[in-house]
C-alpha cells in the first residue's frame, strides 16, 4: 500500500508541474501565466479544490496514443472569491495548445453541471486552439455539450468568460 501511495504522490507532483519546463518557458516567453497560476490569482488563497486532475484522453491515431498528459489540457474545480463559492475551468495552452478533446470537454461539462447544481457562478479562463482536430466529431460534440449547458445556465447562474489568449472556434 505504501508503494501505491508514494506512486500517487509522484503522479500528483507531475500533474502540478505540468507538461514540462520547455512548454512552461514558451508560455512565459509570451508573457502568459499557466492555467494553475491564473486560477491561483482568481481564487482566495488555498481554497481551490481540483476535479479530475488525473483524467487523460483515450484517443488513438495521429500519434495521440503516445501523448496522454494528465488534465488533458484543462484544469477544473471550485474555490472561493472573497468567501463566495465559484466554479472555474482554465485551458492549459501548454497541452495540445489548449485544444478541446472528448476528455477535456467531459471535465468542463462536469464542472458546469456542478456550478448549475450549486447555483454558483462559473468562470472560464479561455486560452485554446478550439477543437482538437485529431479527435474529430468527439471534440465537436464536446462543444455541443458546453453550449447546451451555457443555455441551461443562462439566467440561472452568472457565467463569466475571460479570453486570455487565442480562442478559436467554440472557445
Amino acid at each position: 500500500m505504501r508503494f501505491q501511495v508514494a506512486e500517487l504522490a509522484e503522479i500528483r507532483e507531475r500533474v502540478h508541474a505540468g507538461p514540462g519546463e520547455k512548454a512552461t518557458a514558451a508560455q512565459k516567453a509570451k508573457g502568459k501565466l499557466t492555467a494553475r497560476e491564473r486560477i491561483g490569482l482568481l481564487l482566495d488563497e488555498g481554497s481551490f479544490h481540483e476535479v479530475e486532475p488525473l483524467r487523460r484522453h483515450r484517443a488513438t491515431g495521429f500519434g495521440l496514443e503516445a501523448k496522454r498528459p494528465y488534465t488533458d489540457g484543462v484544469v477544473t474545480g471550485w474555490g472561493t472569491v472573497q468567501g463566495r463559492t465559484v466554479f472555474v475551468y482554465a485551458h492549459d495552452f501548454r497541452i495540445f495548445g489548449g485544444a478541446l478533446g472528448e476528455a477535456h470537454a467531459t471535465k468542463i461539462h462536469k464542472i458546469m453541471d456542478m456550478a448549475i447544481s450549486a447555483g454558483a457562478p462559473l468562470v472560464s479562463l479561455n486560452d485554446g486552439a478550439g477543437a482538437r482536430i485529431q479527435e474529430g466529431v468527439s471534440a465537436l460534440a464536446g462543444y455541443g455539450g458546453i453550449f447546451q449547458r451555457n443555455t441551461k445556465a443562462s439566467g440561472v447562474i452568472p457565467q463569466i468568460s475571460v479570453m486570455l489568449g487565442p480562442c478559436a472556434g467554440g472557445a
